[in-house]
């Protein structure tokens, strides 16, 4: 019986020079061959040779990545522990975590990441520790915004003290920032870095406006020359008429609550003056409006004023509650505003061409750059004219890690350009009054 014996694999000459390159060519090879079998068991028709073709894939990344995780360890572990790079604050917590979810001890955590047993368990007691110092520290929550955000909105509130949280956050909506009015408000508590509700509206009326110019508020209001009208002889107060008053007409579109017009008088005009003065109205917005709601003063509540209404084709005025604070808000409103952010912030003119221009310039900024709460921060401009709103154009993102598909603060809109965009803040005033802020932001470079 003959044996045959297996035939001899001569080997190359100085092959043991060659082992290294060898092994490299070997595992390449394997993992060719592995790709290549494992593509015809991801496309089989049997679903347990798909799933044993993912498993297969799965174990070997993990075992990759425990052979780079070992690789680095030895590295480090080179390095003297005294000379070793600190982690940093965050990455201690995120260290914290990781042992939590797998249970290790105080000496496995310590040989996972090269550290001592003391040293997680002085982690581990200073892990509730307060302040930008403490040894612990979690992440930065993406929502976080910039300080430069922060002094933006402080600085806005100093050059602007009248603004609200409200505002503020509606004024910077419409110049490219969304914030919520809740976080203006906790902004301007905190101390400044050390870098440079939608409110309904209130029913006046069972009248709905429906579009604009159909339906429109009137009232009067005295405005005060000096500093009050009190005086310390009877009646206690001085003549209300020039010169120690003027008396403004003011006229309000319910639907954009766009003031329309405003009339100087230099003392308590009669119907006579009041109709004149809504004859201008009319010539000016060019439209007429189907209703007009008024309080029940002698000037509007007569014979006279409801002949003139029915001779410009108006239906009946409609007259707010005898005494009753807020019968007829809208105007009222207007008014207060008239007042809180113009004529209590300036020196009143004695002049009435003056005091007349003052009031236009501030009814021209309130229409158009002042945002307006019950229009969901629009202007009544945007709202007359039907223009789209600013606050609705694509915003900046000051946060880095802000993910882009993500909403922000109400109104939501597109991001404009990339997260983490820096901007500066420009505050310029109409017509160089300083109570009529105009904030614009600008990308910085």
């Amino acid at each position: 019986m003959s044996t045959k014996k297996a035939p001899r694999i001569l080997l190359p000459k100085a092959w043991t020079r060659h082992v290294r390159s060898a092994m490299l060519h070997i595992i390449s090879l394997a993992q060719y061959a592995t790709v290549y079998t494992r593509r015809w068991a991801v496309d089989s028709m049997n679903g347990r040779v798909r799933l044993k073709a993912e498993n297969d894939r799965l174990l070997q990344e993990n075992a990759s990545l425990r052979e780079e995780m070992r690789i680095k360890d030895v590295r480090m572990a080179q390095i003297s522990p005294h000379r070793q790079p600190h982690y940093p604050p965050t990455e201690r917590m995120a260290i914290l975590e990781l042992r939590a979810a797998r249970g290790w001890s105080l000496q496995q955590t310590a040989d996972m990441f090269l550290l001592t047993a003391p040293t997680v368990a002085s982690w581990m007691k200073r892990v509730d520790e307060e302040g930008p110092d403490a040894l612990v520290q979690l992440r930065e929550p993406v929502n976080k915004f910039p300080d430069f955000v922060r002094y933006a909105v402080q600085r806005l509130r100093t050059l602007c003290p009248s603004m609200g949280k409200v505002k503020i956050a509606q004024t910077l909506c419409r110049a490219g920032l969304h914030l919520e009015a809740t976080t203006v408000g906790r902004i301007v508590k905190e101390p400044p870095p050390s870098m440079p509700q939608d409110s309904k509206p209130t029913a006046s009326t069972v009248v709905t406006a429906k579009e604009p110019d159909h339906v429109w508020h009137v009232d009067l209001t005295a405005v005060p020359i000096g500093a009050g009208l009190w005086t310390s002889w009877l009646p206690f107060a001085l003549p209300q008429s020039w010169p120690f008053c003027w008396w403004v007409a003011v006229v309000v579109d319910h639907f954009s609550r766009r003031i329309v017009h405003v009339g100087v008088f230099r003392k308590r005009p009669d119907c006579r003056g009041i109709c004149t003065f809504l004859g201008r109205t009319i010539h000016v917005a060019n439209a007429t409006p189907k209703y007009i709601i008024c309080d029940r003063d002698s000037i509007f509540d007569c014979d006279n004023f409801q002949r003139w209404v029915k001779r410009k084709g108006i239906r009946p005025p409609r007259y707010g509650a005898v005494g009753k604070h807020g019968s007829i808000a809208v105007v009222e409103r207007a008014i207060k505003t008239i007042k809180d952010e113009c004529t209590r912030r300036t020196l009143i003119p004695t002049r009435r061409e003056a005091f007349r221009r003052e009031l236009i310039s501030f009814v021209d900024w309130y229409n158009e750059h002042r945002p307006h709460t019950t229009l969901e921060g629009r202007t009544p401009n945007e709202v007359y004219f039907g223009r789209q709103p600013a606050s609705r154009k694509p915003r900046v993102e000051p946060r880095a890690r802000w993910p882009r598909p993500s909403p922000c603060a109400r109104p939501q809109t597109l991001v404009g350009g990339q997260p983490g965009d820096r901007f500066e803040l420009q505050v310029r005033h109409y017509k160089g009054r300083e109570y009529l802020p105009i904030v614009t932001l600008r990308r910085a470079a």
